[in-house]
């Protein structure tokens, strides 16, 4: 069975590169699916395509429906979808992938920090696992992905 496997979260560093080498080193039978990973690019591509705003809210506005036609599809597509929160910023829009997820009835995992359980709790409750680490997410789609 090969899987689908959406990476949301926090782009600041190289945790879906290190996940996606590794599942390849191991042969895992996983596609991986991800946002656009590129901060300004993902910013700025309402008024790229659009024309600009006077306001920031516009501009934030109309990037973030653009981005969430890539997003949904993505959402909608995976099998499994992977939260990660990291330590640097807020990730919102990644408390709310892990909700449309669930709200989908799709399985999700979460990976954050222990410092993060408290304020993480609801999306941690509808999560199928709640990792540490990427090694800790590795080995789950290991074994999900197992013949049978």
């Amino acid at each position: 069975m090969k899987l689908q496997v959406y990476l949301s979260g926090e782009i600041h560093s190289g945790w879906r590169e290190e996940l996606i080498n590794e599942a390849e080193r191991q042969l895992l039978p996983v596609d991986f699916l991800a946002p656009v990973l590129n901060h300004d690019a993902s910013d700025n591509v309402g008024v790229e395509i659009l024309g600009a705003e006077e306001s920031n809210f516009w501009k934030d506005h109309k990037a973030a429906k653009i981005n969430a036609i890539r997003i949904k599809n993505s959402i909608e597509k995976a099998d499994v979808v992977v939260v990660k929160f990291g330590d640097k910023y807020k990730q919102w829009n990644a408390a709310f992938d892990a909700g449309y997820a669930a709200a989908l009835g799709k399985s999700y995992i979460v990976v954050h920090s222990k410092e993060f359980t408290h304020a993480l709790k609801e999306v941690d409750a509808q999560a199928m696992a709640v990792a540490e680490n990427i090694e800790q997410v590795l080995k789950i789609l290991e074994y999900i992905t197992l013949p049978e």
